[in-house]
């Protein structure tokens, strides 16, 4: 597997969407490589498409692709983990109940996986109920502690805290947070990040000590008429992060 320049050497790293793969190369280049690109496997018809497709933007970017669900779904978790097999990316993203079945096809401990678990309203407790069935039932709520635990167990490396609405659940992104870097585990903050929120949302997880925060900036950043991330706001991230971390 290659690695991107700067992937596993920084304690932030990028997560945003391309809509083509000049918008990848672009994104790549203005985030100084301290980025992975997200790239949905809902939008493929099926294995075979998702794969020779992600191919040409691995090949474009130092393999530092994102493979995605798309908004959570988790109708998609068999496709990631069957694709990140042959892929081989950086990034994974999965469902909570996806992370054992993404290690195992993988077949190494590189790539980052995350497990997607979410907010519940109340300070150290989270849903992990976030799979095809389980998302259809009542919540599955457990302690922070526990549920990182779990993605220990299951082979993941961080938590994707998803939907955080911005900044609506701080206090509860708070603790997870401090979860984190006591249990020395992986954040990425989701959902309802942008340029406004972005330094705090940042500046909790650094001041927590998380080791490595990889935040997920999409929406907000992408231009509605041409549906591309826009690369101005990448490197208004990036700025904005070397800002904090240079601190």
């Amino acid at each position: 597997m290659q690695l991107s320049p700067n992937y596993y050497n920084e304690r932030v790293c990028l997560n945003v969407l391309a809509n083509s793969i000049d918008n990848a190369k672009a994104i790549y280049e203005a985030a100084q490589t301290h980025v992975v690109v997200g790239i949905l496997s809902k939008n493929y018809f099926d294995n075979e498409a998702a794969i020779a497709d992600m191919k040409r933007y691995a090949a474009a970017i130092d393999n530092a692709i994102s493979v995605g669900l798309g908004a959570g779904d988790p109708n998609q978790s068999t496709m990631v983990s069957e694709i990140s097999a042959v892929l081989q990316p950086q990034h994974v993203n999965q469902v909570f109940t996806g992370v054992a079945a993404s290690r195992a096809l993988l077949g190494q401990k590189e790539t980052i996986i995350n497990g997607l678990v979410s907010p519940t309203g109340e300070v150290g407790l989270v849903n992990i109920a976030t799979g095809s069935i389980s998302s259809k039932l009542p919540a599955a709520i457990v302690p922070v502690e526990t549920a990182i635990a779990l993605l220990k167990d299951m082979g993941g490396s961080s938590i994707k805290y998803f939907p955080m609405s911005g900044l609506k659940h701080k206090d509860e992104f708070e603790y997870v947070a401090k979860c984190c870097a006591e249990h020395d585990f992986y954040l990425e903050p989701t959902g309802g990040i942008d340029l406004d929120n972005y330094e705090a949302i940042l500046k909790i997880a650094l001041d927590a000590g998380v080791k490595r925060i990889i935040p997920h900036i999409y929406s907000s950043i992408i231009d509605k008429a041409t549906g591309a991330t826009r690369i101005s706001d990448v490197k208004q991230l990036l700025a904005i992060t070397q800002k904090l971390v240079d601190k």
